[in-house]
């Protein structure tokens, strides 16, 4: 019999995620904000549920969605970018609270480089991170709460900036002046390595741990995104004269390697 494999948040990667999982003969579950999103996926065969997690609750179809999976995976956006003063923690302390009423007991929860702060300079999983932006603290908060939760098994995945072939950061920066940190090393991750990578913690049940996922590849920011605006025909982006002994973060992984085995398909962006 195959494993079901539940997947929170059946955005851009979550989506493709599952449609690779289908390939390798996994039975899908997964959950959208909405029915017009749901039934939408639906009529493209998914099996989807709406899923709604605030900070008030979990509304919507949770036992059906948490029925009889024997992974869940957690791709839910924080919707910390902006600032909004969202309750991340909160929110997620709703969803634990849901998954240990049910019978999972192992978690692929999907984070962020974020966790690490600037001034941590080079990183690695045998780093603790310690954030110091709002964002950063929720996003380790919620991850010590389900790693360290008593009922359950998690892997945390700390993806870098994602990217593909159709959705290259320089688009949204193109054109733009007297941007910060011009020197700052770049901490991105293919779409393709992001799905393989999830792929295989699944496949070799690799529960329990905790992986970086960037490409090991960090070219500055102004240099690199100057060369890819001007590989689509774009206006580069213009950065602002970094000070002096700027510290920044390069995110890298001994985790994937040791662990994993896993060998980049997108190694050099």
């Amino acid at each position: 019999m195959s494993k079901t494999i539940a997947i929170a948040g059946m955005g851009w990667l979550g989506k493709s995620f599952a449609q690779h999982l289908m390939t390798l003969g996994y039975s899908v579950k997964g959950s959208v904000t909405s029915l017009k999103k749901a039934t939408q996926l639906q009529k493209n065969g998914f099996d989807a549920y709406v899923l709604e997690i605030s900070e008030g609750g979990v509304t919507g179809s949770t036992d059906g969605f948490l029925k009889n999976v024997d992974v869940l995976a957690i791709m839910i956006p924080p919707g910390l970018r902006r600032e909004t003063g969202a309750d991340y923690v909160l929110k997620m302390s709703h969803f634990l609270s849901k998954i240990e009423q049910s019978k999972i007991q192992k978690v692929l929860l999907v984070s962020s480089t974020a966790v690490y702060d600037d001034s941590q300079g080079s990183v690695t999983e045998k780093i603790l991170p310690d954030p110091t932006s709002q964002a950063g603290k929720q996003l380790f908060q919620v991850e010590q709460l389900f790693f360290n939760a008593p009922f359950i098994t998690t892997s945390i995945v700390r993806f870098g900036g994602l990217f593909n072939e159709t959705r290259q950061p320089v688009r949204y920066l193109s054109g733009r002046k007297e941007l910060r940190g011009g020197n700052a090393p770049v901490n991105l991750i293919h779409r393709k390595d992001c799905i393989l990578i999830l792929s295989k913690i699944l496949t070799q049940d690799v529960f329990g741990k905790i992986f970086n996922a960037v490409a090991p590849y960090h070219p500055i920011k102004k240099e690199y995104y100057n060369k890819k605006a001007v590989a689509l025909g774009l206006e580069p982006p213009r950065y602002a004269e970094g000070k002096p002994n700027e510290v920044f973060k390069q995110v890298d992984s001994v985790h994937l390697r040791t662990i994993l085995n896993y060998e980049f398909v997108y190694p050099t962006l």
